[in-house]
């Protein structure tokens, strides 16, 4: 994997759940804003992802090829999941999202964050 992306998708992390984490405490549920923050993570992830499957199935021998292949689908998977959650609206009520979405979202990056740095373990044991 390249060094320099995971460090930027890592950074790019932590930001999103600093951001989250602030409309969390500004009492604001999340909007356009977080969406379009999660959307660069994802993108992000999903650059690092296709780099690292091209690799992977190009012949590069990692210790554990199945395990990396998960959690680079959960790397990809999860952030877009959290903002369906932190952005849902209560259909019984007709409520919006309320100020906690935020906090979800903070998780979700957080959890994104240590599947990241797991890609990288793995990836440091190849054969």
């Amino acid at each position: 994997m390249i060094v320099a992306l995971e460090v930027v998708v890592l950074v790019a992390l932590g930001l999103l759940a600093v951001f989250g984490l602030v409309i969390t405490i500004l009492n604001r549920p999340p909007d356009r804003t977080a969406k379009l923050a999660v959307g660069v993570a994802v993108a992000l992830l999903v650059v690092q992802a296709a780099i690292a499957a091209v690799r992977v199935f190009t012949g590069v021998q990692l210790a554990e090829t199945s395990t990396f292949l998960i959690y680079l689908a959960v790397s990809i998977g999860v952030l877009p999941i959290a903002t369906q959650f932190a952005t849902a609206t209560d259909e019984t009520t007709g409520d919006g999202p309320t100020r906690w979405g935020g906090t979800v979202i903070a998780v979700g990056a957080i959890a994104t964050a240590v599947a990241v740095i797991r890609l990288q373990y793995l990836w440091d044991a190849r054969v």
